[in-house]
């Protein structure tokens, strides 16, 4: 049963939209502003970037703020600066008395769902997630490679293609007809040409600065996985959904999947389908954009997927869940 807690705390039932998810997007959902209106009008969601600047070693009030999308580019700053805003978001959603009955993360957005579980806090989740992009910017410079989403095509027949191609793999299951392939750039074009002969509606290369979530980054969850090791993970105060295993996990766990994780396919299809078989049926979107909204819907068009990133938004959630 979804829940919503009073101002005393209290959690008051919202049955008619069954469980409550809270999604937190990947890398590429950043949009510049993003959590301003929150952060102004929330000091909670203020202090977010306040603590993670100090986590973190960057002025995210300002990154977050007032940059420049050139300037959020890198994924160094970028990881970061989506974490803390999804955060910030969060914060806004705890003091209006919106609260998960589970918490799923899409890549680094793992991250933000494990510390609004209350399983890390704010100011680990942030440091991580910036020695997690220093990590991964030094591997993508040393082992060069892309990403492409191949739009149109069954799972089965895009995972076909990656085995007989030699150095590209699935990344991420997004929704079904879309999965992302990563690896070297020619065994890259070699899969979409290829898939594109298979009957793809496209191929899209992506503007990103490596093949993550493929063997190749296996260096960067080496220098993550000290960092990792230093962090004490609680019992998360609502279920983790893992889209490395698509499974509810345990805290003994969440170590070694956040390392995982960096070579690991992202398997966001498997784990929306999961947890709407385990009677989640409104998912809130926690953070910039509307990425995940949209995966969704395509999954399950019987659910309710819900973007929060502004004060406006956060309102119609509010009334929205109030209204049953």
């Amino acid at each position: 049963m979804s829940r919503m807690t009073t101002s005393s705390g209290r959690a008051s039932a919202a049955s008619g939209n069954g469980r409550i998810a809270f999604c937190f997007p990947g890398q590429g959902s950043l949009e510049p502003g993003t959590g301003r209106d929150v952060a102004e009008a929330i000091p909670e969601a203020m202090e977010v970037f306040d603590r993670g600047s100090e986590a973190c070693g960057l002025d995210l009030t300002r990154l977050c703020f007032d940059a420049p999308v050139e300037e959020l580019v890198d994924t160094e700053v970028q990881q970061p600066v989506l974490v803390a805003t999804s955060l910030a978001i969060l914060a806004g959603l705890r003091v209006n008395g919106i609260e998960p009955d589970v918490v799923v993360g899409h890549s680094v957005g793992e991250f933000a769902a494990l510390a609004a579980a209350s399983a890390m806090s704010t100011e680990d989740a942030i440091a991580l997630v910036r020695e997690r992009g220093l990590a991964m910017a030094e591997v993508s410079r040393q082992h060069p490679g892309s990403m492409a989403a191949i739009l149109g095509l069954d799972d089965e027949v895009v995972e076909n293609l990656c085995r007989r191609i030699l150095g590209v793999w699935p990344a991420n299951y997004n929704c079904p007809g879309q999965i992302v392939v990563s690896g070297v750039d020619p065994a890259v074009d070699e899969c979409c040409d290829a898939a594109e002969r298979e009957g793809a509606r496209r191929t899209v290369k992506l503007r990103v600065s490596g093949a993550f979530h493929s063997p190749l980054v296996a260096r960067a969850a080496d220098r993550l996985r000290p960092a990792i090791e230093r962090v004490r993970f609680s019992e998360p105060v609502a279920p983790f959904m893992s889209t490395v295993t698509a499974s509810i996990e345990p805290a003994h766990r969440f170590g070694t999947l956040l390392v995982d994780q960096l070579t690991a396919p992202v398997r966001f299809t498997q784990a929306a389908r999961a947890l709407v078989r385990d009677g989640v049926r409104t998912f809130v979107e926690v953070g910039p954009g509307n990425v995940l909204s949209g995966l969704v819907r395509r999954i399950d068009r019987s659910v309710k997927a819900i973007p929060v990133n502004n004060l406006e938004s956060l309102a119609k959630l509010k009334e929205t869940l109030s209204a049953v």
